[in-house]
């Protein structure tokens, strides 16, 4: 069992589905060539990807290729299904900052095939996660700066402002189809600037006034 507990809080939330976002940043989905989508492509993590501060990406040894990608997470504090967008982020506990690790040559062979991304995204140690703050620490969530460096070396810089899919309407659109729980985490997609990370790095991630994550490639 894997649990997040609310800085200042010590309210402890088990955690449930990760349910991500893939092409939520126009400038990300150009760097990879993708098609823009007409709706949210979403995928799911399982919960052994999990590690935080202290522990190691351990990269598996079928991939030459994982990439970073910076992202704010959203913890889910109140489940519903079908939740509107206009009462979307009364369901949100807290936010912290992720990095989704991908295997983008495992993912760009799949993709070739038409099969899911489940092996390239789901790894052990593939979704670092930093502390989290509540919900009222953050006036906006499409008002946050996101930040990546390896090695010292800044890779990502973007903003949540230019999300395709605010974390409302992602809200919204997730209980459509899952029912959200208590202790569910939403990954919401990732600014431009991804890029390879290999065994002996360090990565350091900020989202300011949410969470901050340094963390080694083993």
């Amino acid at each position: 069992m894997k649990t997040i507990t609310i800085n200042g809080t010590g309210k402890e939330y088990r955690i449930g589905k990760i349910l991500c976002i893939a092409r939520n940043y126009v400038d990300h989905i150009k760097e990879l060539s993708n098609e823009t989508p007409q709706a949210p492509v979403i995928f799911m993590k399982p919960v052994t990807s999990v590690i935080f501060q202290g522990e190691s990406i351990v990269i598996p040894p079928h991939s030459n290729d994982c990439h970073h990608e910076a992202e704010l997470a959203v913890l889910i504090g109140k489940g519903g299904k079908g939740i509107p967008a206009g009462n979307a982020l009364e369901h949100i506990a807290g936010y912290g900052l992720a990095i989704d690790l991908t295997l983008r040559d495992v993912q760009t062979e799949l993709k070739k095939k038409g099969l899911p991304w489940d092996i390239a995204k789901g790894f052990d140690t593939a979704c670092p996660l930093s502390g989290f703050v509540t919900a009222e620490a953050v006036v906006d969530p499409q008002d946050l700066q996101i930040r990546l460096a390896v090695n010292g070396e800044l890779r990502q810089d973007g903003h949540t402002s230019l999300m395709i899919h605010t974390v409302a309407a992602m809200i919204s659109y997730m209980s459509g189809i899952f029912t959200l729980e208590e202790g569910d985490i939403i990954l919401t997609g990732t600014p431009a600037g991804v890029g390879p990370v290999r065994s002996g790095d360090s990565i350091e991630a900020e989202i300011p006034g949410v969470g901050q994550l340094q963390i080694n490639v083993a």
